[in-house]
């Protein structure tokens, strides 16, 4: 079955994760700096105005890479790939993403506060 398919299964439920938490966070962003929850990270835990924008802009990356990813779980219908294969490019797309958004906040937030 197609949609048993390693590289389906992760990037379609990975994806809506994504985005489910991002539009969480960007609803009700966690308002004080803790080691809890939100985007943490020593840059983001400056000050609260980098906590601030640190939440709302990670939210934002996280709804847009978990809609590509999510587009990305029909790569299924396209390619015939074997079920190991398709684990490893299941995972590494959720690893690159993951990492994209942490890369782009941490580069937003250097921008943003380059003075501090």
């Amino acid at each position: 079955m197609a949609f048993l398919n390693p590289l389906f299964l992760i990037p379609a439920t990975t994806g809506p994760i994504f985005i489910i938490l991002g539009f969480l966070i960007s609803n009700f962003p966690p308002k004080k700096i803790n080691s809890i929850i939100g985007y943490r990270t020593s840059s983001s835990m400056k000050s609260q105005d980098q906590w601030n924008f640190a939440q709302i802009y990670s939210a934002k990356e996280m709804i847009k890479f978990g809609s590509l990813l999510t587009f990305c779980s029909l790569i299924h219908l396209v390619l015939e790939i074997k079920e190991g294969l398709g684990v490893a490019i299941g995972l590494g797309l959720m690893i690159l993403m993951i990492a994209l958004i942490i890369i782009r906040t941490e580069k937003a937030i250097k921008l943003k506060f380059k003075n501090d």
